[in-house]
């Protein structure tokens, strides 16, 4: 469709960087009003349920405007990654547990620490910053071959490897998530505002797939079908920061720096700016630790909790289901050892029980 669109002067890799831009924008200024974050809506705490509710409802709406353009012919996901016939589980598994762990170790899932990040927490930067340079490392540095010795073990699914194949088809499916996804929401307890919010940032990682697979679509230069991630773009945004004059911008940079500018208007505008930084050299350690543990996770998983929840789950791909089952596990065995280890301690806590991170 992209040739049609009049643009002669520009590739559809520029377009993109500015389709990103405008979905970052949105997600930040929409996220940071909204809270949305998956660890919040994983582990104990006060707002647990509200944040499971904001998340739920912009799954729902993410699955069902994904699967009702690949219904009506807009975009495709054959012969995506998400749904390649070779699961390779044991990566995904790890990955996703690792990741899990690491966004409580951090206190935030990476989008949530990005918009934190943008709100003044230093913390937040630090962590982002060390994730983009570990996942890196990860995807072509040196924990390549780690990456690649887990991958090759796989399990071979064939059509299976996206709930589409099965009986009923993709609208069958993509109705029965989002209904219990939407069963969750209306039980949280959130006002109108709030998910009308996460709807809207549901409709920002179906408008990713359809903008990068049907409106971007050219031919003659094609450009990857994306949408709302984190942990790719994080790595190709750090390359393009440090050599920008031989690496051109893509859309992982268009959406980051959108999201970042996104979340800061927002916490100008409403007052929530403040600057925030480490309490003690052993938070330090634990945000590094839970950042480095991210960055690999990410990368093995396919995707951060919006890359493969938000946006990897309506694609119907089983291993973007394995690989958010994964998180929400490791973030639960993580949650589980830091309180008995606290529980089990006789000694004073040296950081708020409340973090802003959350």
């Amino acid at each position: 469709m992209f040739e049609s669109l009049g643009l002669e002067n520009t590739t559809p890799r520029e377009a993109s960087v500015l389709f990103a831009l405008g979905l970052g924008l949105l997600f930040g200024f929409l996220a940071e009003r909204t809270g949305f974050c998956l660890r919040r809506s994983v582990v104990a705490g006060p707002d647990r349920r509200a944040a499971a509710g904001v998340w739920a409802t912009a799954l729902a709406v993410a699955v069902l405007g994904t699967q009702l353009a690949v219904w009506g012919g807009y975009i495709s996901f054959d012969g995506h990654r998400l749904v390649n016939g070779d699961l390779p589980w044991l990566a995904i598994v790890t990955g996703g547990i690792l990741f899990g762990a690491g966004m409580v170790l951090t206190r935030g899932c990476v989008s949530r620490l990005m918009v934190l990040g943008a709100s003044g927490n230093l913390r937040a930067l630090l962590v982002i910053t060390v994730f983009a340079i570990v996942a890196h490392a990860t995807l072509k540095g040196v924990l390549a071959p780690l990456r690649t010795l887990l991958g090759e073990v796989s399990v071979p699914l064939g059509d299976a490897a996206s709930l589409a194949a099965l009986p009923g088809g993709g609208l069958l499916w993509a109705g029965i998530i989002a209904a219990v996804a939407l069963a969750l929401a209306l039980r949280s307890g959130n006002g109108v505002l709030a998910l009308s919010g996460a709807a809207v940032i549901g409709l920002l990682a179906a408008a990713g797939w359809v903008g990068t697979g049907y409106v971007l679509f050219d031919d003659f230069d094609p450009i990857a079908m994306e949408s709302l991630s984190f942990t790719a773009p994080a790595a190709d945004s750090l390359f393009f920061v440090v050599a920008s004059s031989s690496i051109p911008a893509g859309f992982g940079a268009g959406l980051l720096g959108g999201v970042l500018v996104g979340a800061l208007a927002a916490s100008l505008l409403f007052g929530s700016f403040r600057w925030q930084s480490f309490d003690s050299p052993a938070q330090t350690g634990r945000y590094l630790g839970g950042a480095a543990m991210m960055g690999v996770g990410g990368v093995l998983a396919g995707g951060c909790t919006v890359g493969a929840g938000l946006a990897g789950v309506p694609t119907l791909g089983v291993a973007a289901l394995l690989a958010l089952v994964a998180i929400v596990a490791g973030a639960r065995i993580m949650d589980a050892v830091l309180n008995r280890s606290s529980a089990g301690s006789d000694a004073p806590e040296t950081t708020p029980t409340l973090q802003p991170a959350e």
